[in-house]
C-alpha cells in the first residue's frame, strides 16, 4: 500500500473496481475489511477478496502474507466461487463456457491486436499500473480461452506464447515503475507459459526481464548469470540480434561488478553481433533494440565504468535517432543525459536537460526509472554546492517532480 500510495479507503475502492471488472458485479469491500486484513484479524480471506487483492497488487495472496482462501459453499454463489478460485490460482478469470466452439486464427489475431495496442501504449507512457493490470487481464483471458479444450496444438502453442509475452509486458511495466519484486511474480508465471508454448524466443524474453529485475535489486552477480543464459540460448545462437542483446546485458552486469576488461570485451562482442543482424522483421517485443537503443545501453556501460563523456556521446546519438513514438524511452534517456552532464560538472546544462526530460513524461506515466534518474542528477548537483540562482531554482523545482 505504501508503494502504491494507497489509503485504506482507496484500497477498498480499487478492490471493488477489480471485483466489478472480474465479475461484472459491484464489489462490497469496505475500509473495515481492509483494516481486518492489515491487523491480522482476517488471515484467510474468502475467494472474492483474494481475487481482488491479486488484481490490485499483481501478485499471489501468499506474497501478501495470507493463507489460501476460505471457500465455504454457503457464503458465495457456486459460479462465483469457481470463478474466484480459478483467479486466485492465477490461471484464468472465469470458467470456460460449456460447448466452446473450436478456436481459430481469428481468435489469435484478436488477442494479438490487443497485445500490440498495449505495447504501443507502454512505449508512450511507461510504468503505468493500468497498463500492467490490463496486461494481466489479457493474459488471463488468453489462458481462459484454452481451458475448455477445442484448440489445435498449433493454436495452443501460439496462445501460450502470446500469454507469456503479455505477462512479460506486465512485468516490464513493473520494472519501469521500479518494483522488481512485483515484476518477478509476473515473470514466474511467464516462464511457465513460455515452457507450455515450447518457444525459445518467449523463454529468452523472460530471462531478459529477470536479469533486469536482478540489476534493479543491485544483485549484479545474478544479473551476469542471467546474461549468460541469454547468450547460450538457442535463439541467440541462431539470431545475431538476440546474441547482441545478450552480450550487451552481460557487459552492463560486468561493468557493475567492476570487471572493466571483461565488460568491454562483452561490449565489443555485442557490437560485432549487432553488425551481423539481418534485415528481417524481428518479434514485436525486441524491435526496441535498434541502433538508438544499442547506443543507449552502451551509455550505461560507460557510465558504470566512470566514462561519463563517452556515455554522453552515446546518449546524444540515441536521442537523435530514437523514434518519436517511444516517448517513455526518450524521457528516460534524456534524464540519463542530464545525469552524465552533471557528473562532468556541466551543472547549468544538466538542469536544462533535466527539465526537458521531465517535460516529456506524460501525465499518466509511472516511469520511476526516469524520475529516479532525475533524483540522482539532483544529488550530484547539490553535492557541487553551487549557489547559482538558476541552479538553486532548479533544485527546488525538481523536488516537486520526485
Amino acid at each position: 500500500m505504501g508503494e502504491l500510495g494507497l489509503t485504506q479507503d482507496e484500497l477498498a475502492r480499487q478492490m471493488n473496481n477489480a471485483l466489478h471488472k472480474i465479475t461484472g458485479r459491484p464489489g462490497d469491500v469496505s475500509a473495515r475489511s481492509v483494516r481486518n486484513l492489515l491487523s491480522g484479524a482476517t488471515r484467510r480471506p474468502i475467494g472474492r477478496t483474494c481475487a481482488a487483492l491479486e488484481e490490485v497488487f499483481a501478485c499471489p495472496v501468499a506474497d501478501l502474507g495470507f493463507g489460501p482462501p476460505r471457500t465455504a459453499a454457503h457464503s458465495e454463489d457456486p459460479v462465483l466461487r469457481r470463478t474466484f478460485l480459478v483467479a486466485a490460482a492465477g490461471t484464468a478469470i472465469a470458467a470456460s463456457p460449456v460447448g466452446r466452439t473450436r478456436l481459430g486464427q481469428s481468435d489469435a489475431d484478436r488477442f494479438h491486436l490487443e497485445y500490440t495496442e498495449l505495447l504501443r501504449d507502454d512505449s508512450r507512457i511507461g510504468g503505468a499500473r493500468r497498463i500492467e493490470n490490463r496486461a494481466v487481464e489479457l493474459a488471463a483471458r488468453i489462458q481462459s480461452s484454452l481451458a475448455g479444450g477445442g484448440a489445435s496444438d498449433r493454436f495452443q502453442r501460439q496462445a501460450y506464447r502470446l500469454a507469456s509475452d503479455v505477462t512479460c509486458l506486465a512485468a516490464f511495466a513493473a520494472i519501469d515503475a521500479s518494483t522488481p519484486l512485483r515484476a518477478r511474480a509476473h515473470l514466474d508465471k511467464a516462464l511457465a507459459l513460455a515452457g507450455l508454448a515450447r518457444d525459445s524466443e518467449a523463454t529468452y524474453r523472460v530471462w531478459d526481464h529477470l536479469m533486469l529485475t536482478s540489476s534493479q535489486r543491485e544483485n549484479h552477480g545474478e544479473a551476469a548469470a542471467g546474461a549468460e543464459v541469454l547468450k547460450r540460448s538457442s535463439v541467440a545462437r541462431c539470431d545475431p540480434l538476440y546474441a547482441s542483446l545478450g552480450h550487451m546485458r552481460h557487459a552492463n552486469a560486468l561493468a557493475r561488478l567492476r570487471q572493466p576488461a571483461e565488460s568491454l570485451r562483452a561490449l565489443n562482442l555485442a557490437e560485432k553481433a549487432f553488425g551481423r543482424t539481418r534485415g528481417e522483421q524481428p518479434s514485436a517485443w525486441i524491435t526496441f533494440y535498434c541502433r538508438a537503443e544499442f547506443d543507449a545501453l552502451s551509455s550505461y556501460v560507460w557510465t558504470a565504468l566512470g566514462e561519463h563523456e563517452r556515455a554522453e556521446s552515446c546518449l546524444h546519438r540515441t536521442l537523435a535517432a530514437i523514434p518519436d513514438g517511444m516517448v517513455r524511452n526518450k524521457a528516460l534517456y534524456t534524464a540519463h543525459l542530464s545525469l552524465a552532464q552533471a557528473r562532468q560538472g556541466e551543472v547549468e546544462l544538466a538542469c536544462a536537460t533535466g527539465r526537458q526530460a521531465h517535460g516529456m513524461l506524460l501525465s499518466a506515466s509511472g516511469s520511476r526509472r526516469t524520475t529516479n534518474t532525475l533524483a540522482s542528477t539532483r544529488q550530484v548537483i547539490e553535492a557541487t554546492g553551487t549557489k547559482a540562482p538558476e541552479v538553486v531554482s532548479w533544485i527546488e523545482e525538481s523536488r516537486q517532480w520526485i
